[in-house]
């Protein structure tokens, strides 16, 4: 339902032309890669400043408007989904790099930018920026830190969280907070940069993040390793990791690369069939680590661990051994996928996903099952596929009760229903098998400090 007089007076506080309420527009802001609710916004509004930001959040306030921050709109959990008559807030215009700082080896970004064009800065610089995903061509840091992303280097690496030095945010009461200020060491009591990380934009809105950068790393090697069941793949992990520093550990099923290899795309690792494949990455910084690699391949084929694999020679061929693992997401979005994201701690990952498919299995056996992850912190994707004659509203309905038994099953391990997708809409109502009612109040009881109207992202993380 259109509101004339909030939507001019929403015009006030941004450039002109930076409000848009045509239906294409709000179906195209309205809404992330889930597509579990319909967009329906009130408005899109581009903000180009910190002040403009604040402008709306305050105005917003006054005018009981609730507000839903938008970047790359990547996410996977609904929390950028405007369903309700929000207005949306979106970044794209709030896209520059501000600043470098060599000795510290940080960046000042404003929320717009896209991941990979921050990788390609630090590249620039001879730096790394070392988190990294399938959606880097598009997402935005803004989104990278609402939802604390992860993705395939998370192994060595850590999570979005680890590289954030420093944040300025515009708070649900319009309030502007400089957090951190970029230090390394702070010991001057709560570190709030901390809580508006994974917060979903449900406390305020990040309008400029310092970035920490890496050191590049040199010569990176990946191995494609295909085993004969789950259980060979944590071996084959502890075997790595005993003597090589990983950079990544994935994994991803038949099923997966059967997929992605019909696409036409890229050519099979090798002509064996397995059910199950590993992909690793590393540093070979010498002939020594190379050889290592080697001789750790031999020992796991010895072992019964590993059927067959191959070792990047080439630049070419680490790219295309990688896309058998990138390109898995958007090859079976086709099939509108029912995608969980859990975790559990990394040696207890074969027992949990033996649970879960068995489930899945026995009660769904015409549903197929693909499975693909980062197996060597823990995080598994779960992608259950629609099957092409099933209506998609009947197939969620089916899936839902799916949640309930593989949730149960991940409370059962102590792990998390969402390892780095976040919560969102799609995980809000599962919340407790994750979390204490204790702990869910304390949030409850923080948002209610920084956002008290309760405009911030309404209805995500929790109802």
């Amino acid at each position: 339902m259109t509101n004339p007089a909030l939507i001019d007076e929403l015009k006030t506080l941004v450039e002109p032309g930076k409000v848009l309420t045509d239906a294409d527009s709000l179906n195209a802001y309205g809404k992330d890669w889930t597509k579990h609710f319909a967009p329906a916004p009130l408005a899109i509004a581009f903000p180009k400043s910190i002040e403009q930001v604040r402008a709306i959040v305050r105005w917003a306030n006054e005018r009981k408007v609730a507000l839903v921050p938008s970047g790359g709109r990547t996410g996977l959990s609904a929390a950028a989904v405007a369903a309700h008559g929000e207005v949306v807030v979106a970044f794209d215009y709030m896209n520059q790099i501000l600043q470098f700082n060599e000795f510290d080896r940080t960046v000042v970004c404003q929320p717009g930018v896209v991941t990979a064009t921050l990788q390609e800065f630090a590249r620039d610089k001879g730096l790394y920026y070392p988190v990294d995903f399938a959606s880097a061509g598009s997402s935005q840091i803004g989104g990278n830190i609402g939802t604390n992303a992860g993705g395939i280097k998370v192994i060595r690496y850590g999570m979005t969280r680890n590289w954030v030095a420093g944040l300025k945010v515009v708070t649900g009461k319009g309030d502007i907070l400089e957090l951190n200020r970029d230090l390394i060491k702070n010991a001057t009591g709560y570190d709030l940069r901390q809580l508006f990380i994974g917060a979903e934009g449900t406390l305020g809105f990040v309008v400029e993040a310092t970035m920490r950068l890496e050191r590049a790393p040199k010569n990176l090697t990946a191995m494609v390793l295909g085993t004969p069941d789950l259980d060979s793949i944590m071996p084959v992990l502890h075997a790595f990791q005993g003597r090589l520093d990983l950079t990544a550990f994935e994994f991803f099923s038949d099923k997966a690369l059967a997929k992605v290899l019909a696409r036409g795309d890229v050519p099979a690792p090798f002509e064996t069939g397995c059910p199950y494949y590993a992909l690793l990455e590393f540093e070979a910084g010498s002939e020594e680590v190379s050889n290592a690699a080697l001789e750790l391949f031999e020992h796991c084929v010895e072992q019964g661990w590993v059927l067959d694999g191959v070792m990047s020679q080439s630049e070419q061929q680490l790219q295309n051994l990688w896309k058998l693992r990138e390109y898995i997401s958007e090859t079976i979005s086709h099939w509108t996928p029912y995608k969980n994201d859990v975790s559990v701690t990394v040696g207890k990952v074969p027992a949990f996903l033996k649970e879960i498919d068995a489930i899945v299995g026995e009660h769904y056996p015409d549903f197929e099952i693909v499975w693909f992850g980062h197996i060597g912190d823990g995080n598994l994707h779960l992608n259950i596929l629609k099957p092409d004659a099933m209506d998609k509203d009947a197939f969620f309905a089916q899936c839902a009760t799916v949640n309930k038994w593989v949730f149960e099953i991940v409370e059962k391990y102590h792990g998390s229903i969402s390892a780095e997708h976040g919560v969102g809409m799609t995980k809000r109502d599962y919340l407790g098998y994750s979390r204490s009612e204790a702990e869910i109040a304390c949030m409850k009881a923080i948002k209610e400090v920084f956002d008290p109207n309760g405009i911030m992202n309404p209805g995500k993380i929790f109802a």
